[in-house]
């Protein structure tokens, strides 16, 4: 029920301290408005790391092989392991049930690249028709790699956007032909790829084209995977781990590698750097909370300070109000409402301000690792809580120690 008379004692006595009220919000707003800003950094660095992991699929599990850095079973160390079609092949038949997408990758990094009177070195890789999902890639026109591609050993060629400014000056290229190290490709396909001009720079042929190309017979670089999801991030990378010891076994077994060498074969799961990046993440914004809840603490102590005050000023008022009958629970309403009120008007302000501020400069905000920093609502709700509970500790205790002034005490206050 609305109580006019309370309002106005209320409106009385912020007018009566105008700057001692203004300090004690000053705290709540500023504490208010540093626990958003810190919030929405939180989730600018969620939403940079989302970003990040979008240049590629998810949950992919990149294998690729090196030197061997301990001797095993008579061989020496220093030997350079090549996987082969075998190897990729060997893998796929074992966990086909679990893969979502899967390529082998035969990998040429310098490639001269010609068209008519332009020419460039570009990444030249052979895949298979998967890679595309693989690489996050979109196409742009055309079409990417087939089955019929690889099968057939086709010389055809799929272009990333960069290559395609670079030679063809957004000209059209599909049905032209380019020269990769003087054999003429025919393009099919342009893609984009989330990863920008560096992804872009490459092109994509047939596996089977790419080694009779550059006489690599069964040879591959690198050999990528996806798992299929099970819908649980934690399972995810249960399932992850098991495959890449599994297929690190499996190739240290082919390639006589001693178990514990972590030099010859190298996996990289982007699902367990993406765990890292959010573990990472967590603990800032658990960190930002707390810096927040801190600072709010602060103000509220100057709430609950000033309320004190106002109680002592009023002891004599609120001696009288119980003697003609003012129950205690009158009392502490009466002080609760003024605390909530002074808090919530602060608070929001330095809510408002904030929001504000992060709407006006948020989406500028483009650095790596930290994007568009916001709040969304269940947060700026969350904070709106907090106002309200920070208000009614702020006035418990001076309410409390008013209902407790013994009437013939307070009229003899001077």
């Amino acid at each position: 029920m609305f109580d006019l008379e309370r309002w106005q004692e209320i409106f009385e006595t912020i007018r009566k301290n105008k700057l001692r009220t203004f300090l004690t919000g000053l705290s709540v707003s500023s504490g208010i408005f540093i626990l958003v800003v810190l919030l929405a950094f939180g989730k600018g660095m969620e939403n940079g790391i989302a970003e990040e992991f979008k240049k590629d699929a998810e949950n992919v599990i990149y294998i690729w092989t090196g030197r061997t850095s301990i001797g095993h079973k008579g061989l020496n160390p220093g030997r350079f392991i090549e996987m082969r079609n075998d190897d990729y092949n060997r893998v796929v038949q074992k966990h086909d049930d679990f893969l979502e997408y899967k390529s082998p990758i035969y990998t040429v990094w310098s490639g001269l690249t010609t068209y008519k009177n332009e020419f460039g070195n570009y990444r030249i890789q052979g895949v298979h028709a998967n890679q595309q999902f693989l690489e996050n890639a979109s196409m742009v026109s055309g079409r990417f790699i087939n089955q019929a591609d690889v099968d057939h050993y086709e010389k055809v060629a799929i272009i990333g956007y960069k290559v395609y400014t670079d030679l063809f000056k957004e000209k059209e290229a599909i049905g032209q032909y380019i020269e990769i190290t003087g054999i003429n490709f025919k393009v099919v396909g342009v893609y984009s790829d989330p990863g920008g001009e560096r992804e872009e720079a490459r092109i994509f042929i047939p596996l089977s084209t790419s080694q009779r190309t550059f006489n690599a017979a069964d040879k591959i670089r690198n050999m990528s995977f996806t798992l299929k999801s099970t819908g649980n991030f934690n399972k995810d990378i249960e399932a992850s781990n098991r495959f890449i010891a599994d297929v690190e076994s499996q190739l240290k077994a082919t390639h006589t590698i001693a178990p514990n060498d972590t030099r010859a074969v190298t996996v990289r799961s982007s699902i367990e750097e993406a765990k890292k990046f959010y573990d990472l993440n967590l603990m800032i914004s658990l960190f930002f909370w707390g810096v927040g809840i801190c600072t709010i603490i602060a103000g509220v102590v100057g709430v609950s300070n000033i309320m004190l005050i106002i109680v002592k000023e009023r002891t004599k008022e609120i001696g009288i109000r119980k003697a003609i009958g003012a129950q205690p629970w009158s009392i502490i309403g009466m002080i609760l409402h003024e605390s909530i009120f002074i808090t919530a008007i602060a608070g929001f302000g330095g809510l408002i301000f904030g929001l504000g501020l992060l709407e006006l400069i948020g989406p500028n905000i483009q650095v790596d690792y930290i994007l568009n920093p916001s709040v969304d609502f269940n947060t700026a709700l969350t904070t709106v809580f907090i106002l309200i509970i920070a208000g009614a500790l702020a006035g418990f205790f001076p309410a409390y120690r008013a209902a407790s002034i013994k009437p013939i005490e307070a009229l003899r206050d001077e």
